[in-house]
């Protein structure tokens, strides 16, 4: 598991459209905050993606930028996204590559989800703040 003052890992993943997101590209440029959430459409998720929305302009103000990811595919952060009208990307984890490498999948006998924990990644990709505890409420 990834702690604080450990560089997150490189990773490319697919966003909700489909694109290739490279986190290289954002490397050197600005703080992150990366949260991790378990399913799209469910009402712990559905709150925590709104509230990330509801504040995103709080977080740019300060110049970062907000990526949600769970193991749900394109498909269905694409419809999530839109129903929500998230202005941040989402990126599909499919096979729970990301959360593996993060540190936070959680293994429910036949399937496996990202545990709902959060990021921020300073300019350098390292990790300044763990939140492992994230109400939704």
């Amino acid at each position: 598991m990834i702690k604080i003052g450990d560089k997150i890992p490189n990773f490319t993943a697919k966003d909700l459209n489909g694109n290739d997101f490279d986190i290289q590209n954002y490397m050197g440029k600005k703080p992150l905050v990366i949260y991790f959430y378990p399913k799209d459409n469910t009402a712990g998720c559905t709150i925590q993606a709104c509230s990330f929305r509801d504040q995103y302009q709080d977080f740019t103000d300060l110049g970062a930028e907000v990526i949600g990811i769970s193991s749900d595919s394109v498909a269905s952060h694409q419809k999530f996204s839109e129903k929500l009208a998230l202005p941040f990307p989402i990126l599909a984890d499919n096979n729970h590559q990301l959360a593996d490498q993060f540190g936070i999948v959680r293994n429910l006998g036949i399937t496996k989800i990202a545990k709902r924990e959060s990021f921020l990644i300073d300019p350098k990709g390292t990790i300044v703040y763990h939140c492992n505890s994230v109400d939704t409420q």
